[in-house]
Order: C-alpha cells, then structure tokens, then sequence
C-alpha cells in the first residue's frame, strides 16, 4: 500500500501525453474585463506584461490612512463585485469553466481507482490487491465504518499520513475540475476513498484510511487546485502556454487530465478566466543537525533540507472569503537520514474568515481547517484540526510589521507515536487517537534587513487504539502532551536571497494510568539559504 500514490502516477503519465482530444470554445460572445488583451494587434505576451505592470503600479500594498492594513490602493477600475483589489477574479469564470455532470467525477474516481487497482494486483502483484467477488462480498458486509466489521490499519506512518491525503487529494479534484466548488467537490473525497476500501483491497477495511484520505485530502486537494491557478492563462501561447500546462497538471494531475478531456489545454481566451490570488513561494537549502543530546548544540549526524512555503491570498484584504481564499503550505524534506524523506508539513486554510481593524491593527478571525504531519527520527504525530484563528499585522514603520496568528482547534483524528521509532520498519509504531491543539506564530520584518520569527506548537492527544489492537479501547491508553518550539532569524543578502537558521525544541510527556509517566526532548537545528519568490502584487508581504 505505501506505493499507491506513486503507482497512480505512473499509470497517469502516458495518459497526459496520448489524450488530445481538443475541443476549441468561442469566447467572443464573453464581455471582456480591464485585463482584456486584443488579438488582432500581436505580441501577446507583451499586453499581458503591460496588464501585469499597470496592476502592479495600481495595486501595490501600503500603509497610508485610505487603507487598511496590507490593502492595495482602491481605484475606479476595480469592480470588487467580481475581482478583487488586486484586479484578479474572486471567482472562476463560469462561462469557461462549466459545470458538468455530477456523473462525470464519480466514473472518474472509478477510474482511478480501477487504475491503481490494476497496478497493484498485476505490474506489483501484492497480495493484498488481488481483489475479486469474495473479498467485494466481504467488505461489503463489513457495516458502517464505526462498526465492528471495520479494523484499524497496522502500516507505517508514512503510508497512513501522506500517501492517503495525496489520494483524496485525486479523488477531490475529480469534481473540483469538473465545475464544482469547495463544499460540493468534499464528498467526492470520501465516496473514492470507500470504494477503495471496499473493492481494492482483499483485506478487512480500515476506518483511519478513511478519515485521512477524506478531510486530509480535501485540504490537500483544494490547495493544488489553487496554485494549479495560478499556473494557468489560456491568453498565453507557445512555449510559454505548454509548459504551463505542463506544470499545472504536475501540481494537480486530474485537473490536467479533465483539461485534456475537455479541450482545455488548446482554448485560448482574451481575458482571465481563473480566480487568482497573491502568491508568495519561499525556497529552503541548508543542512540539518539532529542533535546527540538537547544541550549539544550542533551535534549528531548532518543531513541536507529543501524546503518550500506557499503563502497564498492576503489575510487583510477587505473582502467576502470563500473556503481557502487564504492558506498557508509548508513542506520540510530531509535528504541523507533514511527512509523519513518528507520531515514534517504544515498547513492551514480559512473554512469561514471575516476582517476588522482595530485602530492600526489589521485584523482576520474565522474557522480554519488544519493539516499536521511531522515524521522524525524520534516521534511521529499527524493531525487534523478544525478550530478558530486569529491574524494580526501592526505596522511598526515604513517597511517594519510584526505579524502574529494564533489558533485553537480539536483534532477529531490523530496518530502519535510513544515508543522510540525505527526508520527500517514497516509496521505501525504509533497510536491513533483525538485530542486538541493550540499554536501560534508571530514573524517580525525589520524593513529589508531581517525577520526575526517564533513559533509555538502544542497538541493533546488521547489514544484510542494501540498497534495490534482491533478495536477501540476508550480511557485506557493514556495521553501524549507534545510541544514544538521553533524560533528562526534570516538576514538578506542580496535581493530575494537571505541566509537564515532555525532552532528545534521538541518536548514530549506521555501519561498512561498504572504506569511510570515518560517525558522526552530533543532539539535540532538547520542552517540555510532562503530564496524568495514574491508576487509583485503583494508589497508589504504576509510571510510567516
């Protein structure tokens, strides 16, 4: 099971390449909006770079009394009934992006799962992908998920964590590239996942790849979706418009697949057709101390980080939110210290948010939805959170701010490990459970000098179900108290280019009646260079 998210993608690869069938769309019927580029006068690319440097000069974020916070200066040619105040589209143009059968994503997510399905049982021949009517009877009968007839999965934190999301994430994006929004898109997440469970697999099925593939997929699924956008312009041709789309089904590959299918690929419009938002993208390469002892400052073994951070939407714009309109993704990766390739992710998405200013602070409040996967040498936690978030931005001069946020959230499902890990294992080694977490982070930008930053998280989790164990066992499996301290500095350089480091303080306490309470800490350290890709509309950024 740990290689279906990678089977799925070599079975996919061919079809990106063999499928061309291209339906052309007229688009002269549409009224064309401020950013209309015209045809007949040529050089393409060049109106789209003057449309991009009037929105730039138009828009740039200040800190003046007409506006608030991180906003962009108004002007007359924003209509903020469908763009924002950056110029872009606060929703997908529904005249080229239509909505089709709900049928359509349903046989799609049949088809994936049929795909890997294929796979597994012919090219990789696992056991337990032999499927056939027997084991279909079976799990059909298994009853609902919270049944008895359901188990609990003993595979490596890996596969449960991450390589589920990255399925729901496909399942999701079936129908959110077929038309429909955040809400109408999450079923399908949960409707692929089950009848994976129940046709793909010979053995009994199992509640928590259910649940991660669900929520964890739809978070995961809605944040390709959105930087897929802002990849995609059907007003560019050429070499350009290709490795575009290229790259766009990279990030979302059913996105890129129902792009083919519906002639997409080769549409070429007029005018923007995608709701965009400002992105920030932040590349990391260093290396990384996993320290012997805590008070051994840069001791243990070296390995070497790439890291990136998307920071997508600006969090104190003014305006009507939909679900991820703002979030946050961070990806931590660790090259040399075994098979724990993919450190640690962290990431939020505003499910309901609302702005407010409070004299010279600019606020946001609303729900979040919130991803959790942290996969080190010594312990193991993923969670899913669902809770309330606090922005702030304060300006402190011309080109100073101090950012902060802080979050409360119930984890609804979580796993947590409690016992020392092997990174050779392929056994489950950690618990599942559900608890709460708390967290904030406060970023201070010194003008173009430096950023001084501290974060602090903290969960609770209360296990349900230890390895081996077939059912729940409420009340009798203690408690894990985790807490992760992380302040970091960076200095710039030249430009976009800083050097930066980062301090790990990881402190853990398990409690379980009738036996010794265990307390751990461990810390780590990373020095790197930090390349940052601002987006030109997004002066004044938001990047913790």
């Amino acid at each position: 099971m740990k290689n279906r998210y990678v089977s799925i993608l070599l079975f996919l690869a061919p079809c990106f390449v063999g499928m061309q069938n291209m339906i052309a769309q007229d688009t002269a019927k549409h009224v064309p909006k401020q950013d209309t580029i015209n045809p007949y006068k040529g050089d393409v690319k060049g109106q789209l770079k003057a449309i991009k440097e009037k929105k730039i000069l138009l828009h740039s974020d200040s800190i003046s009394p007409d506006s608030i916070g991180n906003q962009p200066r108004k002007s007359k040619r924003i209509d903020t009934v469908v763009q924002n105040k950056y110029g872009d589209l606060l929703n997908d143009d529904s005249a080229y992006n239509k909505k089709y059968s709900l049928l359509l994503p349903f046989v799609e997510g049949i088809g994936d799962n049929v795909a890997l399905s294929l796979v597994d049982s012919k090219i990789l021949k696992y056991d337990w992908a032999q499927v056939g009517i027997s084991s279909w009877s079976r799990n059909l009968s298994a009853g609902p998920p919270w049944g008895n007839g359901w188990d609990w999965d003993q595979t490596r934190f890996g596969n449960d964590f991450l390589g589920h999301p990255m399925f729901g994430s496909l399942y999701y994006n079936d129908a959110r590239a077929n038309g429909y929004n955040f809400w109408a898109s999450a079923p399908y997440a949960f409707i692929g996942s089950y009848e994976w469970k129940i046709f793909g697999e010979n053995i009994t099925p199992e509640r928590n790849s259910l649940i991660a593939t669900t929520v964890d997929g739809i978070c995961l699924g809605e944040i390709l979706y959105r930087i897929s956008s802002n990849v995609l312009d059907d007003r560019t041709y050429g070499a350009e418009r290709t490795f575009r789309e290229i790259l766009a089904a990279i990030i979302d590959p059913m996105r890129g697949f129902n792009r083919l299918i519906h002639g997409e690929t080769s549409r070429h419009t007029n005018k923007e057709i995608y709701q965009k938002e400002p992105l920030n993208i932040t590349f990391y390469g260093g290396i990384h101390k996993i320290n012997d002892h805590t008070n051994a400052i840069l001791s243990g073994p070296t390995s070497e980080v790439l890291n990136v951070q998307f920071d997508y939407g600006n969090p104190f714009e003014v305006r009507e939110r939909k679900p991820f309109d703002f979030f946050k993704l961070r990806v931590e990766t660790d090259i040399g210290v075994g098979r724990k390739f993919v450190d640690n992710i962290t990431g939020y998405g505003n499910l309901f948010a609302k702005n407010s200013q409070y004299k010279n602070i600019a606020l946001l409040e609303g729900a979040f939805l919130y991803y959790d996967y942290w996969d080190k040498p010594i312990f193991e936690l993923s969670t899913v959170g669902i809770g309330g978030g606090l922005f702030s931005k304060l300006p402190l001069g011309k080109n100073s701010f101090l950012y902060t946020n802080f979050h409360l959230a119930l984890v609804p499902f979580a796993g947590s490990s409690t016992e020392p890990l092997s990174d050779t294992s392929q056994a489950r080694d950690f618990n599942f459970g559900y608890g709460w977490e708390g967290k904030i982070e406060t970023s201070l930008i010194l003008g173009n000098v430096a950023t001084v930053g501290v974060s602090y998280y903290y969960f609770m989790i209360h296990a349900i179900n230890s390895p081996g164990l077939d059912e729940p066992q409420f009340g009798s499996l203690g408690n894990d108290y985790l807490g992760i301290l992380e302040p970091k500095i960076t200095f710039r350089i030249y430009k976009n280019l800083s050097i930066g480091a980062e301090y790990y303080l990881y402190s853990q306490v398990h409690t379980d009646e009738g036996y010794p309470t265990t307390t751990t800490y461990h810390s780590e350290q990373e020095i790197y260079l930090e390349f940052y890709f601002e987006d030109p509309q997004r002066r004044g950024h938001f990047n913790l």
